[in-house]
């Protein structure tokens, strides 16, 4: 499908989709105009705030803008960008083309969709199709939980998708399988929630946890969420899942800096408290 924006016709192809879109060097306020139009319509993610624009700190070229929308999700420029303007447009262009196929009715769960998708998690996972009548399997709550989000686009989706991979990622959702508790009361709990600087503050103090049962495994994890979100984000894939990761084991990281700092003063203190005292 071609989509003519204005005079600057410059045809870009998102990686993931088969349709070109031609922007303008305007397609930052396109974008905004976009949402806040939606915003307005309160058809998706009435109560979000606006578009939300990050440039990482860099000394020179290529420069790396995140974009994340409404709702959550997160995109950034896959291409080599000299100038902070560019990577920021760049990534503007991949957040407009991902939701404007968001717009598509086959990116809205339907019945159709939700027997699709079921078989191809049955498909890649090996499992049983008779699986996803029974929520206490990895396909029953996956069918269980697309059922609960029928009418909903696939951005709307992922908001609650996310948040159970990052559960799995910390390894919460283990240790709530280890209380008893079913797959469906996990999944009707977390769904009343979403993912705030509340629970980015519980994950991160998870991994400071593990960080004292095993030093340096949240460097580790945190070098392979960088990786990870690098190579999604010259690929045009979303980014939020490697994007929160990062966030919350650099959280940890800094909790435990400043621990190590005030630990460090109050010695300090004490030192010159007890020099004093003698």
């Amino acid at each position: 499908t071609q989509k003519t924006v204005g005079q600057d016709q410059r045809p870009v192809l998102f990686p993931h989709s088969s349709f070109f879109v031609s922007l303008t060097v305007n397609v930052v306020a396109i974008l905004q105009e976009f949402w806040e139009s939606k915003q307005k319509q309160k058809a998706i993610f009435p109560s979000e705030g606006t578009v939300v624009y990050e440039s990482l700190s860099s000394l020179g070229p290529p420069f790396v803008s995140y974009v994340t929308l409404p709702g959550g999700s997160c995109f950034g420029n896959f291409q080599s960008c000299l100038s902070r303007a560019e990577a920021r447009r760049d990534a503007a262009k991949v957040a407009l083309i991902n939701s404007l196929f968001n717009e598509l009715p086959c990116r809205r769960i339907t019945k159709e969709f939700i027997m699709e998708s079921v078989r191809e998690a049955v498909s890649s996972t090996s499992g049983n199709l008779k699986d996803a009548d029974d929520p206490s399997t990895s396909i029953g709550a996956y069918h269980y939980m697309l059922e609960s989000n029928i009418g909903k686009t696939m951005l709307e989706f992922q908001e609650l998708m996310i948040i159970f991979q990052l559960l799995h990622w910390n390894g919460s959702l283990k240790a709530l399988r280890e209380t008893k508790c079913s797959r469906q009361e996990v999944i009707s709990y977390y769904s009343q929630y979403s993912l705030d600087e509340r629970m980015r503050s519980h994950m991160a103090l998870d991994w400071i946890m593990k960080e004292q049962e095993s030093p340096g495994i949240i460097s580790q994890e945190l070098q392979v969420a960088l990786r990870e979100l690098e190579e999604a984000r010259k690929a045009g894939q979303e980014l939020r899942f490697y994007k929160e990761k990062k966030e919350i084991l650099s959280l940890a990281l800094s909790q435990i800096y400043s621990d190590q700092v005030t630990s460090s003063s109050q010695d300090d203190q004490m030192s010159l408290a007890l020099h004093g005292y003698h």
